[in-house]
């Protein structure tokens, strides 16, 4: 299955395009940027350079009203919606179809097409627009910040196309393959950009971008870092303030509300460290028989008026390991395996009779 590897191939060569943190290339950038408003009718623009997306929110006007003309934003939208539509219906109708077996599915009856749109547009959609400038924008918090393009972190609808062009040979009008050029040229060589009547605001690309198992993630510092000094954390594709990589404490994480913050950190400090400083009490231990070869551990949480149930998961991390992991559950329940049960809106008699769990 040739096609297979070669779009993998191609798919991460669009990923590590997203995650460069090369400085932007800014004289293709604002030539490319200077094209697409010549196609919706407008002058070159004036460039604002800034350090980081975050340095938008200071600067950036707001969108233009619905009017006529349109603003310029919204008819480079429409140029790139018009684009996407114009491509998508050349490659003709298909269901993805998400596999680890392309032989078997080709031998079904699947069309390379429906494999390959999962295992490339469907895989940065997750790595790279949901890991990665789905935890930016998030940093950035609630703020208005409207039509925008992403530039490296725009790579997963290019990627595709790009591996219909270079791998299935599929045959687009040649007026569109010169504009899917320009917007990856920005992919290439810029961030996150806005247009904005006839200033356009452009971002660097991250000094640093950190990555573990296709999540953003490090342990180390912040897993995202622009020249600006702007900073995004993450634990595993979980985006987190900075105590909980560079110093999580029993106490920070005692007073944590959110629980997938609470859980970031400590898996952080590790559990045993965790449970050491805490002084958690040990309230019972039995083997899981959800989980053959695991056990399952009840403590006292003193401050929170409840029990954790300290367990590992029943399948593999996508970084091959076993996540250890603790639940809140009641303090009315003196035996884990009734506690694990519990979970999952079953007995403990009827948890024990299961398989494996998940």
């Amino acid at each position: 299955m040739e096609f297979w590897w070669r779009a993998i191939d191609v798919r991460e060569e669009w990923s590590a395009h997203a995650l460069s943190c090369e400085p932007a290339d800014r004289p293709a950038t604002e030539a490319t940027i200077t094209a697409l408003y010549a196609m919706a009718d407008e002058p070159r623009p004036e460039f604002v350079w800034l350090d980081s997306p975050s340095a938008a929110v200071d600067v950036l006007p707001p969108s233009g009203p619905l009017q006529f003309p349109s603003p310029v934003e919204n008819r480079i939208a429409t140029l790139r919606s018009d684009l996407r539509s114009r491509l998508d219906a050349r490659i003709g109708q298909h269901s993805p179809f998400e596999t680890s077996n392309p032989v078997a599915a080709v031998e079904s009856g699947r069309p390379a097409k429906s494999i390959v749109d999962p295992l490339v547009r469907g895989a940065l959609q997750r790595s790279i627009r949901e890991s990665v400038a789905g935890l930016i924008r998030a940093e950035i918090g609630g703020v208005e910040l409207g039509l925008r393009w992403l530039g490296q972190h725009d790579v997963d609808w290019l990627a595709l196309y790009d591996v219909h062009q270079r791998i299935l040979h599929t045959e687009f009008n040649p007026r569109d393959v010169l504009q899917v050029q320009l917007w990856s040229t920005l992919a290439r060589s810029c961030g996150w950009w806005w247009a904005r009547g006839n200033q356009c605001f452009v971002t660097e690309r991250p000094l640093v971008v950190r990555v573990a198992a296709e999540r953003l993630h490090s342990g180390s510092g912040p897993a995202v870092a622009y020249p600006d000094g702007w900073t995004v954390h993450a634990w595993n594709g979980t985006r987190v303030p900075p105590w909980v990589i560079s110093q999580p404490t029993v106490s920070a994480i005692a007073s944590e509300r959110n629980v997938e913050v609470r859980r970031c950190a400590i898996e952080n400090l590790g559990w045993p460290t965790f449970i050491s400083e805490a002084q958690l009490s040990l309230v019972a231990q039995a083997d899981d028989p959800g989980n053959p070869g695991y056990a399952l551990q009840l403590y006292d949480l003193p401050y929170s008026g409840s029990r954790l149930l300290l367990a590992v998961n029943g399948s593999v991390e996508r970084d091959c390991t076993r996540r250890q992991y603790g639940l809140h559950v009641p303090p009315s329940f003196s035996n884990p395996v009734d506690a694990a049960g519990w979970t999952y809106g079953l007995t403990g008699a009827q948890y024990a009779s299961l398989q494996r769990r998940t």
